[in-house]
């Protein structure tokens, strides 16, 4: 039986900030637009951390099941190293993804636009056949496109939707620079495990890109982040202060791109999700002023 800190470290809370620094940065560009809540805000993310933790026991269970983390160098597995029954790891996933689901609904009824039940019910399925199902798109080289989707633009612009109403140039700009820093997160995990989702017949993007293509593709999404920031500072000339996050990026981009494997990478994992709540934080904050 899974004691307490193995269930803890099943989450994989260093995935966390992914669903983190969205909320922040949606949250600063809905008080540009003179419409932040409180209430609201703590809904989403509620939303976005039980969706995360739900992501992940979701992957844990479908990969574990699968046999794809039998020998995987990485976070702690709870199916996979036989620590939890799959049925529990299951559940768990099951029990996150019903709580995301009543905060999205009282998030929904609180501001009314009631289209966004579409969205959210769009959110269960996405997390779900990630790595679920007989086709899971997760093995097919399109995890990073659904990341982008639902951890950046879906979880940006309906976190400002959901308290302002409406959208604008700035929350845009922050939606594809969140969901461009959640990509690289993936990115990094899965080059990490290129040569066991390999073998495994697990087609991730970074097997199909194989090991410099991925580094390359690390790279350009830190780069895309930034690149993003300039329409909003044209426009909230404030949110300049999010470049002050960069020398956050030096250091996984060395590693990444100085040719870091295995367990050296893992390191590159955590310090892409601090880059990410830094980012979302500090450009949440610089829109609000």
């Amino acid at each position: 039986m899974a004691t307490a800190a193995q269930w803890v470290a099943g989450a994989r809370p260093f995935t966390l900030p992914a669903a983190l620094a969205p909320v922040a940065a949606g949250t600063g560009a809905a008080a540009a637009l003179h419409g932040a809540g409180a209430l609201r805000a703590a809904l989403a993310l509620a939303v976005a951390l039980a969706l995360q933790v739900g992501v992940n026991f979701a992957n844990d269970y479908s990969d574990g099941i699968r046999g794809t983390d039998a020998n995987r160098v990485g976070p702690f597995r709870l199916t996979g190293s036989g620590a939890a029954r799959p049925r529990a790891v299951l559940g768990a996933a099951l029990a996150s993804f019903g709580f995301a689901a009543a905060a999205g609904l009282a998030l929904v009824a609180l501001c009314g636009a009631w289209w966004l039940l579409a969205v959210g019910a769009a959110c269960l399925p996405a997390a779900w056949f990630y790595t679920g199902g007989r086709r899971p798109y997760g093995y097919r080289g399109l995890g990073e496109v659904f990341v982008f989707i639902f951890f950046g633009l879906v979880a940006v612009l309906g976190t400002t939707w959901s308290q302002a109403g409406r959208l604008s140039l700035p929350a845009v700009c922050a939606a594809v620079g969140v969901g461009a820093l959640a990509c690289a997160i993936l990115v990094a995990n899965n080059l990490r495990d290129i040569p066991t989702d390999a073998a495994s017949g697990k087609l991730t993007l970074a097997v199909k890109l194989g090991d410099a293509g991925t580094r390359r593709l690390y790279a350009a999404l830190v780069g895309a982040a930034a690149l993003a920031l300039v329409p909003a500072v044209l426009e909230r000339p404030w949110a300049a202060l999010t470049f002050l996050v960069a020398p956050l990026a030096f250091g996984p981009l060395k590693a990444v791109l100085g040719g870091a494997m295995g367990k050296d990478l893992l390191p590159v994992l955590r310090h892409t999700g601090r880059l990410e709540l830094a980012y979302g934080l500090l450009l949440g904050l610089s829109l609000s002023l």
